[in-house]
């Protein structure tokens, strides 16, 4: 009883890698018969399992879509990881799956093998987020944004400009993009005819449309929509437009910063050069800071009088004191 109960696990687990698997293929990692191989998915399938089988040529057994969520078979290092990534969930930028993901990490660390709990805590005690924090989205609108774009349908649904003025758009949905902070949604405006990238957490669908119009998906610009949607981010209108040329490579500069920090350029003298935008000449200040490498201000000239007017203060503060 127990080699079969095993077996099944590992028949589960083979199915969950590959789309599909012939039998003769699964019969001979499980070194068992092509016959053994039936019996065992049809075992899985009173456990209530989708386990989908064809014939023919190419023909062969793929886990299909169910409607019940029957027990999962994880390895040691995928239930490490899906731990890892539920508490990470737990306190990240979608709003309303902070509970689920607790709930569901509750459920998952009850059921952990004991020589996996050391690996899990360690790795839960020796980490900490260092992320920015972002505006939160609703997981309805995520969920709305994500099926649209997977089933192809329009979708209409209230934007909040960077203004504030609010109206109504309707777009072909492409690729929700998340940088590490906001969550950005890239779609073909129908009303302007062309590319616009819009801020989820500014989104308010409207109310679905039993027949809402399909639309056949289109090549995104330079065929890449998270590089597309990083652009734009970084070339969004700031108050100061900044130029800052660092005498260290790109690859420490990029390493150093995040993927929505600005459009970063390989110089021939072996510097680079950061294109930037901010609202803060402080902030951006501070930000430079943290580089830890020489830098010198080509545009614009409000930050050089800032930098003088801050190294002054900061030259006066570390001066001894009369007293």
């Amino acid at each position: 009883m127990l080699e079969t109960s095993v077996r099944l696990l590992r028949l589960l687990s083979l199915l969950q890698q590959r789309r599909e698997w012939a039998g003769a293929e699964l019969a001979a990692r499980l070194e068992v018969s092509t016959r053994t191989v039936r019996s065992d998915v049809d075992r899985l399938r009173q456990l209530g399992y989708r386990i989908d089988a064809s014939t023919g040529p190419g023909g062969g057994y793929r886990v299909g879509p169910g409607n019940a969520l029957p027990p999962l078979a994880l390895d040691d290092d995928e239930a490490v990881a899906v731990a890892v990534g539920l508490r990470a969930a737990a306190a990240g930028s979608v709003a309303g799956i902070e509970d689920a993901s607790l709930r569901a990490l509750t459920k998952l660390e009850r059921t952990l093998p004991g020589r996996l709990r050391p690996r899990v805590d360690a790795l839960r005690s020796a980490t900490v987020s260092a992320a920015g924090g972002g505006p939160a989205v609703d997981l309805d609108t995520l969920t709305r944004i994500a099926d649209a774009a997977h089933g192809q349908e329009r979708l209409r649904f209230t934007y909040a400009a960077h203004g504030g003025e609010a109206g109504v758009r309707d777009v072909e949905p492409h690729t929700l993009v998340y940088t590490g902070r906001r969550w950005y949604l890239l779609a073909w405006d129908t009303g302007r005819r062309d590319w616009r990238t819009f801020r989820a957490d500014r989104i308010t669908p409207l109310p679905a449309d039993a027949a809402a119009p399909r639309f056949v998906r289109r090549e995104p610009p330079g065929g890449d929509a998270a590089a597309h949607v990083l652009r734009g981010v970084t070339a969004a209108p700031f108050r100061y437009r900044v130029r800052i040329r660092f005498a260290a490579p790109a690859a420490v500069i990029a390493e150093r910063s995040t993927p929505t920090s600005g459009r970063i350029t390989e110089l021939a003298d072996g510097g680079c050069e950061l294109a930037t935008g901010t609202d803060s000449l402080y902030d951006l200040v501070t930000y430079l800071g943290k580089f830890e490498v020489p830098f010198t201000v080509l545009e614009p000239p409000e930050l050089r009088d800032f930098l003088r007017s801050l190294a002054g203060r900061y030259l006066a503060a570390a001066e001894p004191s009369a007293s």
